[in-house]
């Protein structure tokens, strides 16, 4: 496979998972928003920014925190070059480039969710229009994976959609996860009150969690329990641990093809010591905040590390 076109695959499924992920941050954001006053609405807001890395754009652009204001920034202002809409808009863009090695279904799905989703966004997004167009996003890409899925070879070009949509799960869960456990909640006098377990809540909401972590913890809503879900356990799609389970899948798939492996192998297993046989107490012990900035860390070398073996470092 040539180098442009393993890049154009791996982003374009990068794109179209931080779009869905995107969508379901402002959902739970929205959610959180209503039921809280005007201040910690605000507050809920920001942290959604905080999360997103955009805050500093953002406030180069607004002085106040409101919900439409935010979320039109977040999914289709022209002073955000990580928008939504310039996500969905890159993904196919690298569909194109790389036409000749999807499948029908995987084009027409991503093409067409580009479409709906820059007319659905072509005008401001308000309170009444914000359900529908999350909605959408999370529906466009879907389907892209939906078609990924039951259309593709189970060849390196299906192994580097596998690795473009996981290392940005990853990479997703863990900073919702960071940002939760030092900036969402306003104080620490807050830890154990309904506030923190409303934020907790939001957490796992934001990752698609809620129902799964409660079937598997009736009446739980703790930090070191929601910490032991999303980093370990192996069940939930969107957990560090399957995460990188499917990256070590498809990596050595790839080595296995190419007959050699590369820096990226190396880093996968350096990663892997970091992640396998830990406890949710050896983490605490650690300090939660400290082993997720080295786990984003070490997901930010392992993207580097594949795009280097595979020639495709933009």
């Amino acid at each position: 496979m040539l180098g442009r076109v393993a890049h154009g695959i791996f982003w374009m499924y990068r794109y179209l998972e931080r779009a869905e992920n995107t969508a379901r941050l402002l959902a739970a954001g929205q959610r959180m928003a209503l039921t809280r006053g005007q201040d910690l609405a605000d507050s809920e807001w920001k942290s959604v920014l905080t999360t997103l890395g955009l805050r500093p754009a953002y406030e180069e652009h607004f002085e106040d925190y409101t919900g439409a204001h935010v979320c039109d920034f977040v999914l289709r202002s022209k002073h955000n070059p990580e928008s939504v809409l310039s996500m969905v808009e890159r993904a196919r863009t690298n569909a194109r480039t790389c036409r000749s090695a999807l499948t029908a279904e995987v084009w027409e799905a991503v093409n067409e969710g580009w479409m709906t989703l820059r007319d659905l966004l072509a005008k401001p997004v308000r309170d009444a229009t914000l359900g529908a167009a999350l909605g959408a996003i999370r529906r466009e890409s879907t389907l892209a994976r939906g078609a990924t899925h039951g259309s593709m070879l189970r060849n390196e070009t299906y192994c580097f959609t596998r690795l473009g949509t996981f290392l940005e799960r990853a990479d997703n869960t863990a900073r919702i996860l960071d940002v939760k456990y030092y900036l969402l909640l306003p104080s620490i006098s807050y830890v154990g009150t309904p506030l923190d377990s409303g934020q907790w809540d939001n957490v796992l909401r934001s990752l698609s969690a809620e129902r799964a972590y409660r079937w598997l913890n009736a009446g739980r809503m703790d930090a070191r329990s929601i910490a032991d879900f999303l980093i370990l356990d192996d069940r939930f799609p969107r957990s560090l641990v399957f995460c990188y389970s499917t990256l070590r899948e498809n990596l050595a798939e790839l080595a296995q093809l190419h007959g050699a492996e590369g820096e990226c192998h190396a880093a996968m297993r350096e990663a892997d010591l970091r992640l396998n046989d830990k406890t949710v107490e050896d983490i605490f012990e650690q300090g939660l905040h400290q082993f997720l900035l080295e786990f984003i860390a070490d997901n930010q070398r392992l993207a580097g590390a594949i795009a280097q073996d595979y020639r495709f470092v933009s």
